[in-house]
């Protein structure tokens, strides 16, 4: 049995325009943990990047509650432990900040024991806890997910594009609370709202697995969240513009925002340019990063 572990676990974009719930993408910006358990009745949590002056660092920890999730599943008890967090993912942003989070103290423990559940198990405990699938699956399963919730048994495909694509996302300065932007939300949509969202997740799918990216600009769209959050986000339709116009193949929000997702083969730093600029004209500061879609997901290294 292993008494210590390392994870790594990447950052997640979800909904990816008309995909809400669904659809999620593995990114190359990370968070990594290390996790020694101990009977020590002690809770050491250091913590380095995003989030170090905002995380709890005692029992509130979303990975220690994690971590102890597992271990009853597993039955086994240790009460005590040591956590050094390496965070490169923004806190509450739309890029899976919590899903990295469960994913990394599941896995952890999961490791430490010496591995007595598997990959799906793990993704439906994670599941469990985050209340839905669209961002832990892409953290565990790395590429681009689909995922249902089927009679509370979870379940995802994952795959990689044929041709590589660029994800630059534009980072406002500002937090925007998952709970707050569902709240925003309609209980009912229209027919034909539903009916646009189903036909453009079906192209989107589609173009992304033959790597047909002329079609990302009409598959994007989305009728049942992002019209909603506009409202949450200033700028937000100003910087898709921008983005578009300056040569992005498709815009959308990340997860439940307010980082704004632009897909490219070309000129990303233009595009990351342009986004931010339109982020600036509404008094919101921003940054861009460049991104690759992570093929491997959740990994762990004895150490």
């Amino acid at each position: 049995m292993l008494k210590s572990v390392k994870i790594k676990v990447p950052g997640t974009s979800a909904n990816c325009g008309p995909g809400f719930d669904s659809i999620g993408i593995a990114c190359t910006i990370y968070n990594e943990l290390e996790l020694t358990l101990n009977n020590s009745g002690k809770l050491t949590i250091e913590i380095d990047g995003e989030g170090k002056n905002n995380i709890p660092c005692d029992e509130r920890n979303v990975v220690w509650k994690s971590i102890q999730y597992l271990l009853r599943k597993a039955e086994k008890k240790y009460n005590g432990g040591i956590i050094k967090m390496s965070n490169g993912i923004p806190l509450a942003r739309g890029l899976g900040s919590s899903a990295a989070a469960i994913v990394s103290g599941l896995m952890a423990a999961n490791v430490v024991i010496g591995s007595p559940f598997n990959k799906q198990e793990i993704f439906q405990m994670a599941t469990d806890i985050e209340g839905h699938p669209d961002n832990v699956a892409p953290a565990i399963f790395g590429g681009i997910t689909l995922s249902i919730d089927q009679d509370h048994i979870a379940q995802c495909l994952s795959f990689m594009p044929p041709k590589g694509i660029k994800l630059v996302v534009a980072i406002p300065s500002f937090n925007l609370s998952t709970k707050m932007a569902r709240r925003v939300l309609p209980n009912m949509v229209p027919l034909q709202d539903a009916v646009f969202n189903v036909s453009r997740t079906a192209l989107l799918v589609g173009a992304l697995c033959k790597g047909e990216y002329q079609h990302l600009r009409n598959a994007l769209g989305d009728k049942l969240h992002q019209p909603y959050r506009l409202g949450l986000i200033p700028g937000m339709e100003e910087v898709f513009n921008k983005a578009l116009k300056n040569g992005a193949l498709g815009v959308a929000l990340s997860g439940a925002g307010p980082c704004l997702i632009a897909f490219t083969t070309e000129k990303m730093n233009e595009i990351g340019e342009a986004m931010v600029s339109a982020f600036r004209s509404n008094d919101v500061d921003a940054k861009y990063v460049i991104l690759d879609i992570d093929s491997q997901g959740v990994q762990a290294t004895e150490i």
